[in-house]
This record gives structure tokens, sequence and C-alpha cells, in this order.
């Protein structure tokens, strides 16, 4: 049944392009059609959509360039590239302007309504998220001069600040994991792995903060990675191979030049070192692996033999210790797997009891977290945040 209130631009100079997305999604919502960037920021200027759907490379100005106008001038309309590139910069360039998503031209009909979809569920949260502030703005400026009496609140919107950075991050590993149901909750589970070797192993409080920052975002750069390859459930060819150790580097430059972010990047560029080596992309051996990774990869294999998988039922807490401790010295740091076997079975049960609760308890967000949220983007720091997010 149509959606009166759902209105998708399609802009796209080749013009059985534009029928063919139009005939397939009009059954489901408004569609317009438009062949070049110049006409569709007429359509953007006079009406309203939730949805664009552009080419990339078009005659004249580019769909990079729409995706830009877009960002500016309509925020709450979200963007997914269409292209028949397949260089990974491509896909890079259109997240950097602000795109959602990214179809490759050789889609089927199915893989382009789960894109739509997930792109006018995540409008309609920007959308809710507008409102609820607008609203949310009118009551502030009502209680103004009560928040300035109160002096501590300036502590409380710093420390909702940092909650909420952490709560972003947490949300992107979510968005990651979503592709792929079988490792939902493994970033919630390998954080708190992680965090209890490095407290363990006496890491200070700011190195425990770049380590949950960089075992969240571990994998960030598997968004590049096409679902034919991250998905595939048998034998990657030599070809996959390379496109599914490229998601280092690509994560390593999603990151860069995010100053909070900086932490990360040790885990994020090296979780898939080896301690002996024979690890990629470096090759780094031994203590040139820095301890975070060095930690996050006994975290990472605990939860991955710990786990379901579709080839095989997760495995006992015993068989992991054997594993880990087989991998001594080859895959693990000695001392990281020293610090995993003086913590005993009780209490990794109750990290990972822990993990899984604070999982579940974080999808339901109540109101006084989000006041206080709206509140704390006020700050200089978090407009750098929104920034980021965009």
């Amino acid at each position: 049944m149509k959606s009166a209130a759902t209105s998708i631009l399609i802009v796209d100079n080749d013009e059985a392009m534009r029928r063919m997305l139009s005939g397939f999604l009009g059954d489901a919502y408004q569609c317009v059609n438009a062949s070049n960037v110049e006409d569709a920021v007429n359509l953007l200027q006079r009406g309203s959509f939730e949805l664009v759907l552009s080419d990339i490379t078009m005659r004249g100005a580019s769909g990079l360039e729409l995706c830009r106008f877009v960002q500016e001038a309509c925020p709450s309309t979200v963007m997914v590239m269409i292209s028949a590139m397949t260089d990974i910069d491509y896909a890079i360039d259109a997240m950097r302007y602000g795109a959602f998503d990214y179809i490759l031209k050789t889609f089927d009909m199915t893989r382009v309504m789960l894109a739509v979809d997930r792109a006018l569920r995540y409008q309609r949260a920007l959308e809710d998220k507008h409102n609820y502030e607008l609203a949310l703005e009118e009551r502030v400026k009502i209680r103004t001069d009560e928040l300035r009496a109160v002096n501590e609140q300036l502590n409380l919107m710093l420390d909702r600040l940092y909650k909420n950075y952490r709560a972003t991050l947490k949300g992107l590993a979510r968005t990651l994991e979503a592709r792929d149901i079988e490792t939902r909750g493994h970033s919630d589970r390998v954080v708190a792995y992680s965090l209890a070797l490095g407290n363990r192993m006496g890491l200070s409080a700011s190195d425990l903060v770049s380590l949950e920052q960089g075992a969240l975002l571990h994998d960030i750069g598997k968004v590049g990675v096409p679902d034919s390859v991250l998905l595939k459930p048998g034998a990657l060819t030599t070809d996959e191979w390379v496109r599914m150790r490229a998601h280092v580097e690509l994560g390593l430059r999603i990151i860069e030049g995010v100053e909070f972010l900086s932490g990360a990047r040790f885990v994020v560029g090296q979780h898939h070192e080896k301690y002996d080596g024979s690890g990629y992309p470096n090759r780094l051996k031994g203590d040139s692996i820095h301890i975070h990774a060095r930690i996050f990869a006994v975290a990472d294999a605990f939860d991955a033999i710990l786990s379901d998988r579709p080839y095989r039922a997760g495995q006992s807490y015993e068989v992991a210790c054997k594993e880990i401790v087989a991998g001594s010295g080859a895959h693990f740091d000695p001392e990281v797997v020293n610090a995993f076997m003086s913590l005993s079975k009780e209490e990794w049960e109750e990290i990972r009891l822990f993990a899984v609760q604070n999982f579940v308890a974080e999808q339901e967000a109540d109101k006084r977290e989000i006041e206080l949220f709206i509140l704390s983007l006020k700050s200089p720091e978090a407009a750098k945040l929104q920034a980021l997010c965009a």
C-alpha cells in the first residue's frame, strides 16, 4: 500500500534506471524522478522528500555535490548513493559527503528495498530527534534562569557529553553488527572482556578509554566490505580475502582526523596482527603490536569461541581456555594470556552476563537521559560531535 507521507526523489541520467527504480518502489512510496542535479535541487527547494536515491557520476554536477546540498539545505532528508563504480574510494567519498548508504548498480531489487527501508528508518529517527529538540528547546528557554542558578549542572553536562560520546560509538558498532545477526552484541561483550583484562594488567584510565573505543570500532572498516563478501557462508576466494582484509586500512581512514578517537587507532589498525608476526596487515611481532591490540586479540578470541556461529555451536569456557593457552606466544601475548587465566570462570561469566544485560538495557533510553543529552549538545565540544555524526 502506497504511503502518501513518504516521498523518494530518484536522480539518474539513465532514464531506464529511473523507470526501473520508480516502477519497483512506486507501489510503496511516492516517487519523483530527476535526470540531473539541477532539476533535483529545484525539486528539493519546492518540496519535501524523506529519501534521495542518486547516481554519483552524472552529466554536469555530480551526485556528491547533490549530497553536500542535501546535508546543508535538507538535513532531515537521507541520501543513498547508487553507482556502477566498484572502487571503495567512491563509497568512502559518499560517506564523507554525508551519504547513509552506497549501492552498486549490479544490485537486485530485494537489496534495494532493504537499503531503502534502512534509510527511511534512519530518516524517521532523525525527524523524531529534530521534533523532540524543537519542543525541548522551548522548555529550555523557560527554565534558563533556573538552570543558570545551578552551577553543578555544568559538571552534569560534561559527564553526559562523555557518556553520549560512548553511546554514539556503541550505536555505530551496533549498526555495523546489524548487517550480520550472528554477531549481535559482540561489541558489548568484547569491550567488557577487554576492559577486564586492561584493568587486570594495570592500564591507566586514559588507556582504558582508548581500549574501549578501539574495541567498539575494531571492525568499522567493514562498512566498505560488500555483503557478498562479508556474509558469504563458504570459503572466500583470494580476491575476496583481499577485499576483506582491506577493512583494516579503511577503518583507519574513517577515524583519521577525529581527535577524540585517536586512541582507537591501535586496535582498529592492529587487531589482526599476531604475536609471532604472522598476522596482517603489517606482520607486526611481539611488543611492536600495541598493548591495546594484544589485549583485544585475547578478548575477541574468547568471545568468538563462546559464541554460536553458522558453522558451529558456541564452545565451553574450558575449550576457550585451552585454545587461548595453546595460542600463547603464537597468536597471543603470553603476558595477556596469563592475565586472562588469572580471572576465574565465575568472574568471566559475571563479566559476560553484565555485558549482555547492558546491551539489552541500553536499547531503551529513558526520557531524562534524552533531555540531558539534548542539553549537552549546546556545548562547543558537542558541536564537534554533531559535525562528525552529520
